[in-house]
């Protein structure tokens, strides 16, 4: 099992239009899984929400915090890398997202995403042998 971080393509937002009214967007992205047999609790692990700051040039003055979401899901492929069958893990998936007044453009999204990276990096490293992980950016509306 493997843990990594991954970029994906542009998001289909451009800085030049910012979006108006209120957006829900997703940071983050991907998967936390563990051996079935394991009694684990992910919230032991990680937090539900990340406090992150305003945007220069917007009015939020106490900006919501980024919801940090998981969900127990079907593996999403059959196999590890490695050949090992995946149907013996638990898996989740992993999003996290953020609603703001208005959407910022996507540089902004991507120092985000960036800060969040930062702030559960090492929470995720820290996890006990055995979990793995695979984070991905994502900056799409939901």
């Amino acid at each position: 099992m493997s843990s990594e971080r991954q970029a994906t393509g542009d998001p289909p937002h451009d800085d030049a239009t910012p979006a108006a009214g209120r957006a829900a967007v997703r940071l983050l992205q991907g998967y936390v899984w563990h051996p079935r047999d394991a009694e684990m609790d992910l919230d032991t692990f990680l937090p539900r929400e990340v406090d992150l700051p305003a945007h220069s040039g917007t009015t939020e003055t106490d900006p919501e915090p980024a919801r940090v979401l998981w969900d127990e899901v079907t593996p999403p492929f059959a196999f590890f890398e490695n050949g090992e069958p995946t149907a013996s893990q638990a898996f989740y998936q992993f999003t996290v997202l953020r609603v703001y007044e208005v959407r910022p453009g996507n540089d902004a999204l991507h120092a985000d995403a960036q800060e969040v990276s930062e702030l559960l990096g090492p929470l995720l490293e820290a996890t006990p042998q055995g979990v793995g992980w695979q984070v991905w950016e994502d900056l799409r509306d939901l």
